[in-house]
């Protein structure tokens, strides 16, 4: 049996490696520049292969490349990130294998003939088991990063082949928050906020801390309380500060994923299991309600 990882960043490639190893000897192909390749030819795969857009297309133009080369070794298990270059080269390789598509895939093993994957549900606040025979494409989830320091195999070249029309015309920087990515430290509200009236304790707070306004996608996008390009997350805001203060928010996988650069994370939410305290580096099981003013006396506000 084999298994495939394909991948666009270098980010994930030690978690996707490992995940794939369920499937047999790993393969994985780098679709990018050769600096990618060789970024991940430590991960611990028995192959990488690299292949590069043509010059001047997207990498979605090498959807059907992507797809031959996969079918041709007929993979039962393959495994990508979240990222959406590789959900569309992923649907490319489960069209032409017929296979499942699982997203939010935590893990992967094999039980016999097929396999037994988990992956999140509801935002998080459940595990599901999932069992399939192959083939099967895996969608990570969006996990911490992990080292890759194993021993590096040979990278190489894939074959040239069929590829999209798919041309880049034009490339601009896109309107963001002023600020937010790159601020030091950055206070974000959640569901957790109860009015937009109460969004000034928690503007009273970033000021006092000299921090940036965040917030979680349903707060910018279903309520309108905060400025759509304020909210973090995978589709929004992907940010590093060196302190990001979640206020009410339950860490929904999509979240996670905007805050994983973050160096510490604390986290205020009325629920002790809300999925934000595994990701959190300090953890306060409390009403912000009455956190955000007892924050604001401490500082002298």
């Amino acid at each position: 049996m084999s298994a495939w990882v394909v991948l666009t960043r270098p980010e994930g490639a030690a978690a996707a490696v490992r995940a794939a190893a369920a499937g047999g000897a790993v393969t994985v192909l780098a679709v990018g520049p050769r600096e990618l390749a060789d970024a991940v030819a430590s991960a611990g795969a028995d192959e990488v292969l690299w292949l590069e857009p043509q010059p001047g297309f997207a990498i979605e133009s090498c959807a059907p490349q992507v797809a031959d080369l996969v079918a041709a070794d007929s993979p039962q298990l393959v495994v990508g990130g979240v990222e959406p270059q590789v959900r569309a080269l992923l649907g490319a390789v489960a069209a032409r294998l017929g296979a499942a598509v699982l997203s939010e895939v935590s893990t992967v093993r094999a039980d016999g003939m097929s396999f037994v994957l988990e992956r999140a549900g509801l935002g998080g606040a459940v595990v599901q088991g999932v069992r399939t025979v192959g083939p099967v494409v895996a969608l990570l989830a969006a996990d911490e990063d992990e080292p890759v320091d194993g021993t590096a195999v040979g990278v190489r070249a894939a074959e040239a082949g069929a590829t999209a029309p798919v041309r880049v015309v034009r490339t601009q920087a896109a309107a963001t928050a002023d600020g937010l990515g790159t601020a030091l430290t950055v206070v974000s509200v959640g569901r957790g906020l109860r009015s937009r009236d109460d969004l000034a304790m928690v503007e009273q707070l970033a000021a006092a801390l000299d921090a940036q306004i965040g917030c979680s996608m349903p707060v910018a996008d279903d309520l309108g309380w905060v400025p759509k390009d304020h909210y973090v997350g995978r589709s929004g805001q992907q940010i590093g500060p060196r302190l990001y203060l979640a206020l009410g928010i339950s860490g929904a996988p999509q979240h996670l994923e905007g805050i994983r650069r973050a160096k510490v994370v604390v986290a205020v939410n009325s629920d002790p299991a809300a999925p934000i305290f595994r990701r959190a580096d300090y953890g306060v099981v409390g009403d912000l309600y009455e956190v955000v003013p007892a924050l604001l006396d401490a500082l002298g506000h």
